[in-house]
């Protein structure tokens, strides 16, 4: 450098003479910028800008120094530029990442038809990569064929990973078959693409490497970590393992972090988590790329607390985390519900300055909305810029599942005025939060979205659209979505049953599960459950035995909401004894299990053992909660046992720190009111928070016409007409309390009201199953 700058006063005197080997060899060791810009006004003084031979080093050594300006503007000033001049130029846009600017220099290589070098082709086609062009790609593929370039080894390499890249592995395939001398490169470009097609190409990535092996060519690092990406998609963990050690005896495996980071993954996706944790052990330097792959590993695993472990260790040795480990420490945060680590790397995002991208900041909003920390998630979401489908579908699901059916519905209303497209998740959650809301009116509305969409034939939408109807009500609408639906899975035909049942229509429900039976589908324990609960309002015995022994067939046996289910069912049949047989055998207990004992033992006004299981239950360590309490509470009720029903009552919130509830009024209400004390009742009620509670006063209204008491029966039933005056039993109630105390023009009145209204009664019926 020295020497350079000594030289230049001379070379820079007009006087001096200049020859062209000095300047060019100059130029070829010039590590100066300033240097490097005298030589060239040197050479401009001179008037030698056009020479071909100086104009190709100064061209080449401003694209060494990422002057791609200056490049270009000496490129231009030679008139006789050749096809290496171009090369230059164009190596010198690649390596500063200017893509752009390399395809517009190539469209003029092309115009000026200077010819094309194998350099040009093949970096266009990675710009073409990196830009996204798919279309351009094949135009230089065709100058490729046109000047007889396509299957030369390096063109043809990248135009394999050029198809590979935008998924077109049967173009990439053409391509190789078309290389005349294919080296070790040609074999790894085209097992990479198979490689990362996946599925059944997966396996032509091995019958590459069998190729590759029979033409005498030895695999290199690259393509033994694409065969780990074919074995991983294949779950071939012998394959692996042969990898592996072919790896260890090329004296690769050992200090190479990328393919131990390669076969980490391999082991984990292959269902070897241990073998990828001892590699990760043994690792001298342990990458991100490892780190990442052993706390994903976790996080498949179903492990969450281990993978978070794994980021505190990870920061603790001071290894920086990427956008992937932030993504997956945020998941983890999300799936165990802690807050307080979540905040935690949030705070770490913003002090790093980090810019995330749309999985980290997708798992953010999602940890918030898991922790119940929807302020915060909101936040987030309206401080992004580039709102896609997938940030608003995380939103509105976050405000779906923690309760707010309606701040849901207006982010799905942000999300049309956007002109965001919706996807299938977005209907899922938007269908759930109108079932919630039970808006019949703005189902029909998103019914219509999803034919617009063509989303119809989608058996998960379709579902969704069957439940939403059911808990609205409209069980034609319901019906109609199933009819229409080609491909009927387990849950269609549950969700229909579920329907029916809802709205007490087990026969129909019945009708349906006969059908399925006919489909030879698969039995759930939620279809089992659902057809117990029909069978509960038919009171069929038999029907009910049938499900308890295919319970056994398909093993859920052990399952705990079908079985309190069944006990429900025999115990609603009259046959008590299964019911407790069923509960005693119960390999294990929840605690709805005790509360729907108990409440059989209600239903059937056995008290006695309702208490008795009741202490059981306490002596067990099995803390009761508010449907203990509505069990017991009854079945004192339907026993007459005041005394006792008061006593648990008053203890609810003084022992066991549980707030009555309406429904406990209305128990104790029941309670008093069949004991024939009306005036106490009466009093209870006005201690309900709400004082409006209509299934207590029922029960009170019930109790004056057991007990004649006509005068509190008229007060109790105005106040029940208030509260719904639409309610058919309301009328049918206060008439028989009417009727009871001989006051048949009060009946008659009380009738033609209903009439006016056009209110009809519905007709009972009685159904009696014998077995």
């Amino acid at each position: 450098m020295n020497a350079l700058s000594s030289g230049l006063p001379k070379l820079l005197k007009e006087s001096t003479p200049l020859h062209l080997e000095n300047i060019a060899s100059s130029l070829e060791t010039c590590s100066n910028i300033n240097l490097l810009k005298k030589l060239h006004a040197c050479i401009f003084t001179r008037g030698l800008e056009g020479n071909i031979f100086l104009g190709f080093k100064l061209v080449k050594s401003y694209a060494k120094f990422n002057l791609l300006k200056e490049s270009k503007l000496g490129f231009d000033k030679i008139i006789y530029n050749n096809i290496s001049l171009w090369n230059s130029v164009i190596v010198g846009y690649f390596r500063g990442n200017h893509s752009d600017e390399l395809l517009r220099l190539y469209i003029e290589l092309r115009q000026k038809n200077v010819g094309v070098h194998r350099s040009a082709l093949t970096f266009g086609l990675k710009s073409c990569v990196e830009l996204g062009t798919f279309e351009f790609g094949r135009a230089i593929h065709m100058d490729g064929f046109k000047f007889g370039l396509s299957n030369d080894q390096f063109v043809g390499s990248s135009l394999i990973g050029f198809y590979s890249k935008f998924d077109h592995i049967e173009e990439a395939a053409k391509v190789f078959e078309e290389i005349i001398n294919r080296d070790v490169v040609s074999y790894t470009s085209i097992i990479t693409g198979y490689a990362h097609a996946g599925d059944l190409c997966a396996y032509e990535a091995f019958r590459m490497a069998c190729h590759m092996q029979w033409d005498g060519i030895e695999p290199n690092r690259v393509t033994l970590i694409s065969l780990l990406q074919a074995t991983s998609h294949l779950r071939a963990l012998g394959e692996g393992k042969s990898i592996h050690g072919y790896g260890i005896r090329r004296g690769i495996g050992c200090l190479d972090e990328v393919f131990e980071t390669s076969l980490m993954d391999m082991y984990i996706k292959c269902g070897d988590p241990n073998k990828a944790a001892a590699i990760f052990e043994k690792m001298d330097e342990r990458t991100i790329g490892s780190w990442n792959a052993l706390i994903a590993c976790h996080l498949q695993l179903g492990q969450p607390s281990k993978a978070l472990d794994l980021f505190s260790q990870m920061v603790e040795e001071k290894c920086e985390p990427d956008l992937i480990t932030l993504a997956n420490g945020l998941l983890s945060c999300a799936n165990l519900g802690n807050l307080l680590k979540g905040k935690s790397i949030h705070c770490y995002i913003l002090r790093s300055g980090i810019q995330l991208d749309l999985v980290a900041t997708t798992n953010l909003i999602d940890m918030y909305s898991k922790c119940k920390h929807l302020t915060g998630a909101s936040e987030i979401f309206n401080r992004s810029e580039d709102k896609d489908a997938v940030l608003f579908n995380v939103m509105i699901a976050a405000y779906q599942c923690n309760g707010f059916p309606h701040r849901a519905m207006e982010t799905f209303f942000e999300m049309v005025m956007a002109g965001v497209r919706q996807n299938i998740s977005t209907i899922l959650s938007v269908l759930s939060s109108l079932s919630d809301m039970e808006d019949s009116r703005g189902g029909k509305c998103v019914h219509g979205c999803v034919l617009k969409l063509g989303f119809e034939a989608n058996t998960e939408v379709a579902n969704q659209l069957i439940n939403m109807y059911a808990k609205c009500g409209f069980i034609g609408c319901a019906r109609r979505v199933f009819d229409t639906l080609k491909i009927k899975d387990t849950v269609s035909w549950t969700s229909l049953i579920m329907c029916y049942v809802h709205h007490n229509l087990a026969h129909e429900a019945m009708t349906l599960f006969r059908l399925m039976l006919r489909e030879k589908l698969h039995l759930d324990s939620v279809t089992l459950t659902s057809v117990l609960q029909a069978l509960n309002q038919l009171g069929m015995v038999s029907l009910a035995r049938e499900v308890h022994c295919y319970m056994y067939r398909i093993s859920v046996e052990k399952d705990i909401p079908i079985i309190n289910t069944l006990i429900t069912t025999y115990s609603r049949c009259g046959k008590l004894t299964l019911a407790v047989n069923l509960f005693e055998h119960m390999a294990e207990r929840h605690l709805s299990s005790w509360n729907t004992m108990i409440a059989a033992f209600g239903t059937h006004g056995d008290c006695v053992r309702a208490l008795k299981l009741f202490d059981q239950m306490r002596k067990e360590k099995v803390t009761p909660d508010e449907v203990t309490f509505t069990s017991v509470l009854s079945a004192c009720s339907h026993s007459g046992s005041l005394e006792t029903g008061l006593c648990i009552f008053w203890s609810m919130e003084k022992d066991y720190g549980v707030v009555p509830s309406e429904e406990h009024y209305g128990c104790v209400v029941d309670l008093l009111g069949r004991a024939g004390q009306l005036e106490e009742a009466y009093n209870v009620l006005k201690c309900l928070p709400s004082r409006q509670s209509a299934s207590a006063l029922r029960a009170l209204l019930a109790a004056c016409r057991v007990h004649f008491s006509t005068a509190m029966g008229e007060r109790i039933g105005r106040w029940l007409l208030d509260m719904d005056p639409q309610h058919t039993s309301i009328y049918c109630a206060v008439s028989n309390m009417y009727a009871g105390g001989g006051k048949w023009d009060d009946v008659a009145r009380i009738g033609a009201i209903a009439e006016g209204k056009g209110l009809k009664r519905t007709p009972g019926y009685s159904l009696v199953d014998f077995c």
